[in-house]
């Protein structure tokens, strides 16, 4: 029920009810309107300014764990970025030298990583920067793996060459000689059995007796196999590739056979005198790219320092040839 007024008018003495013209009704309305507006203006401000909307705190709570995050990869790729540099120094100054392969130039490989900036710097990155930052980092990285894995690749391939090179490279005397007392005549100038001159021998003779096995000194492919009429008698000739080629001359009996794959240690005949030679031996040359050389220096697999140094002694030694 509305609560009415009533006010005493001392001009007619009498109690009348209290009417509010509208004008003074607006304005009361407008008034309290107005300084509802202004208090709730008020409120927000402080309240905004002092304690955050929600949504602020979560945004704000949500930007603070991407800071840690970005932090913490960023710590991540200083690691990565470590390691490649290990790797690099790795690659340049064991795997490549090991090989003999030139070290691949910085130019080569992406721009070293600038040093990372301290956490503080991180911190007052914003969002984007933050990000162009990583992104360019992982670019870099990804740049720098692709290059390591390039060179690795090829170090794989200098590895199987490598590995090929060596079985392919004479390596053990053709004869076993366990004793070190088969080498009958060295490389270089002897004097021929036959005509009493001194000549140029090529190779090393090996005394043993008449059926001793021979063997191929290294890995290749048979190019010659029998008796040619040049004073070899029955003599096998091996080409191993990379430039190197064997002779293994005055055979009693050839086994191998033109065109057949060998091993290094594989019989490919047995010792006689066939041809021009005074006694049972084996006649052995090694050719590089079609010069002979002295088959001495290539003993290395079967023999120790001591041994080869004997053996570096007798084959040393002005004698008669075999051949």
């Amino acid at each position: 029920m509305k609560k009415i007024k009533y006010y005493y008018n001392t001009n007619t003495l009498r109690y009348e009810k209290l009417e509010v013209p509208l004008r003074v009704k607006l304005l009361r309305i407008f008034g309290f309107v107005a300084a509802a507006v202004v208090t709730a203006i008020l409120i927000s401000y402080f309240a905004f300014q002092f304690v955050g909307s929600p949504n602020e705190k979560i945004l704000r709570l949500q930007n603070e764990r991407l800071k840690d995050k970005y932090a913490e990869l960023d710590e991540q790729l200083s690691s990565l970025s470590q390691q490649m540099k290990e790797l690099e120094k790795r690659d340049n100054n064991v795997y490549r030298s090991i090989f003999e392969a030139n070290p691949i130039p910085d130019s080569a490989r992406a721009k070293e990583l600038e040093d990372q900036r301290e956490f503080a710097t991180i911190m007052s990155m914003s969002n984007n920067q933050l990000l162009t930052s990583i992104n360019n980092t992982i670019a870099n990285l990804n740049s720098r793996i692709k290059a390591q894995n390039a060179s690795y690749n090829e170090i794989d391939g200098l590895v199987k060459n490598k590995e090929a090179l060596l079985s392919h490279t004479p390596a053990i005397q053709p004869v076993s000689n366990a004793d070190l007392n088969r080498i009958a005549s060295g490389f270089g100038y002897r004097i021929d059995p036959v005509y009493k001159t001194i000549k140029m021998h090529a190779g090393l003779d090996f005394a043993a007796p008449q059926g001793t096995p021979i063997y191929a000194t290294a890995d290749g492919t048979v190019s010659v196999a029998g008796n040619t009429g040049n004073g070899y008698g029955n003599y096998v000739v091996i080409k191993h590739g990379y430039g190197y080629e064997t002779l293994y001359g005055h055979m009693v009996k050839v086994k191998s056979r033109s065109g057949q794959a060998v091993k290094r240690g594989e019989v490919i005949g047995w010792v006689g005198s066939t041809g021009k030679s005074t006694g049972p031996h084996c006649h052995y040359e090694v050719h590089k790219n079609g010069n002979k050389i002295d088959p001495v220096y290539f003993f290395y697999n079967d023999l120790s320092p001591e041994q080869f140094d004997r053996l570096l002694k007798q084959a040393a030694s002005s004698n008669q040839s075999f051949d």
